[in-house]
């Protein structure tokens, strides 16, 4: 035992020195198909993958997905009509005053920290950029208010960059609930989506994961029994019904009404 001289001295109001932890991770899940098994069902479920955000460019993408944060697609597509009417392009909405603005994307919440983004983000499209929203992961980053969600979004879907795998909160619980992944950091499920698909799917995969989980792997109650993925979901809950081909049959036509009119989705 070491003597008193030996001990380490604390002083009174001294910071702990910090501990680095480990990334959050669920409890394993078994896997129960393979990544490409998995593909080939979404595939013939929703065979034309697409971002439901309503856009006419790649700049009303951008800000569209920057409101959609913590709100819905549905919420977002009722206010961003007003929003574009009001100021087409970057540079109007850049100089719009800030109040005005607050009082059009309100209701999608966090409206403050909303507008200054869209209106900061705006401001380095119109006067550092050329008006032109970048083209890389690199360059859409130094955008105000968007994170590497924000970005594949819209490299994806308005460019068609493949640079990652779209993860919002619906990707994020279906790659965990089929045991895609076992992270719980949207950044740590890229990286597990990126290394089980191939590149050539990463676009269309992230749009199918997030209407996958929009429309059947629902957060509190999950369609398991019409899900076209059951059998190979170790998360499942209930029984399927009918074949898959006929589950996923009736998902296409639920995702291609956006879930109009039986069907409600989740965000």
């Amino acid at each position: 035992m070491p003597s008193s001289s030996e001990r380490p001295v604390r002083t009174r109001g001294a910071a702990r020195p910090r501990v680095a932890t480990a990334p959050r991770r669920r409890p394993a899940l078994r896997p129960k198909a393979t990544p490409r098994e998995i593909l080939a069902r979404l595939k013939v479920a929703i065979p034309e993958p697409r971002c439901e955000l309503d856009h006419e460019d790649p700049w009303q993408l951008l800000v569209a997905t920057i409101l959609s944060a913590q709100s819905t697609d549905r919420t977002v597509n009722a206010v961003t009509p007003e929003l574009f009417r009001r100021w087409p392009a970057a540079e109007a909405l850049a100089s719009a005053p800030p109040g005005q603005v607050e009082k059009v994307v309100h209701r999608t919440g966090f409206f403050r920290s909303k507008t200054k983004a869209i209106q900061a983000a705006s401001r380095m499209i119109a006067e550092e950029l050329g008006g032109e929203v970048p083209r890389t992961m690199e360059e859409m980053l130094r955008l105000p208010g968007v994170a590497r969600k924000t970005a594949n979004v819209v490299l994806g879907t308005a460019y068609g960059v493949a640079e990652g795998v779209v993860v919002d909160t619906h990707a994020m619980r279906v790659a965990q609930r089929l045991a895609l992944t076992s992270h719980e950091e949207p950044a740590r499920i890229e990286e597990d989506l990126r290394a089980a698909f191939a590149r050539r799917e990463w676009i269309a995969l992230g749009h199918r994961l997030v209407l996958h989980g929009r429309y059947v792997c629902l957060s509190r109650a999950p369609r398991c029994d019409a899900c076209p993925l059951n059998e190979l979901c170790p998360s499942a809950q209930l029984p399927p019904h009918d074949t898959w081909r006929e589950r996923a049959r009736h998902e296409r036509a639920t995702v291609e009404s956006r879930g109009a009119p039986a069907q409600p989705a989740e965000g």
